[in-house]
């Protein structure tokens, strides 16, 4: 499993063993033999190292890029799943309008 932490100064990267300083973020994860299961020896890796093995990435919300460690979802996934990207449509420009404000 793995937890977004913010460091209270006190925890090593067991990767590159740099100690992370406050209040930067750090990931803990459930690892055994370097690949993620239920319940084992927990791993604390720096961003640096997170990004590094996959297990972190930068996506873009709100018009920002955001660093997160959920699992990057499949695109295909994430078009069934997400209704508000059907009502909308990119034009020439670049810009996204509502289906329903061309009808109108």
């Amino acid at each position: 499993m793995r937890r977004g932490c913010i460091s209270l100064g006190e925890v090593k990267c067991d990767i590159c063993q740099r100690t992370i300083p406050y209040p930067e973020r750090y990931l803990a994860v459930d690892e055994e033999d370097g690949v993620e299961a239920e319940k084992e020896a927990t791993v604390h890796y720096c961003v640096k190292c997170a990004l590094e093995k996959g297990y972190a990435h930068y996506r873009e919300m709100k018009g920002e890029m955001v660093l997160t460690f959920f699992p990057e979802p499949e695109i295909s996934l994430e078009a069934e799943t997400n209704p508000e990207d059907e009502t909308k449509q990119e034009t020439e420009d670049g810009q996204k309008e509502d289906n329903e404000k061309e009808k109108e």
